[in-house]
């Protein structure tokens, strides 16, 4: 399991388990078009999003196609860029439009979805695993959502989060069907994670 406030910096849980982030609420979808949103989030999507490489031991050309296919220049001004200074041109450099703030949020996603199935080593080494689910075909999962991008990445999410979904269902009250979902997607010994 990983500790949100070591993921995040300084986003903070409450005491309901909530994510705060002052000026942002959670209660309705932020609006990603906005510039002043952009502006809000994108300081804590980067550093989540440089983290998140770190752990699953990304090279630079997989982070860069993972965020959009960003130029060799744009993303080492960005990761760069997590110090305070900061002028007009630093600013907009380090404001995520909203593409790649949904592609930050999908991959945070199935960060933590990981780090709920399975323990720290094989979650953060998933990604660069081959996979022999049917959606991955034999490749690895970053494979999977370097060449199918947003779509892909929303693929990826959807299944960890019903693989994590069925892993925390109480079992007197699982459905029919429950025990074969748990089966097919349950760590195998082989490498055919999820």
């Amino acid at each position: 399991m990983y500790n949100n406030t070591i993921m995040f910096g300084e986003v903070a849980l409450g005491a309901s388990n909530v994510v705060h982030l002052h000026g942002v609420a959670w209660d309705q979808p932020a609006d990603l078009s906005s510039r002043a949103v952009q502006e809000k989030l994108s300081p804590v999507a980067i550093r989540a999003f440089f983290r998140l490489t770190s752990h699953w031991k990304l090279r630079d050309e997989d982070a860069r196609g993972l965020i959009g296919g960003i130029s060799n220049g744009s993303f080492y001004q960005l990761k760069r860029g997590t110090t305070k200074t900061s002028n007009a041109k630093t600013l907009d450099l380090k404001t995520l439009d909203q593409d790649k703030l949904t592609r930050v949020s999908l991959l945070v996603g199935i960060f933590k979805a990981l780090n709920i199935l399975y323990g720290t080593k094989l979650a953060d080494a998933w990604v660069q695993l081959p996979n022999t689910n049917p959606i991955f075909g034999g490749e690895t999962p970053l494979a999977y959502m370097l060449k199918g991008g947003v779509p892909s990445m929303l693929r990826v999410r959807q299944l960890l989060d019903a693989a994590a979904a069925a892993c925390n269902y109480p079992q007197d009250h699982a459905p029919q069907n429950h025990a074969h979902f748990a089966e097919r997607y349950a760590p195998p010994h082989s490498q055919s994670f999820l």
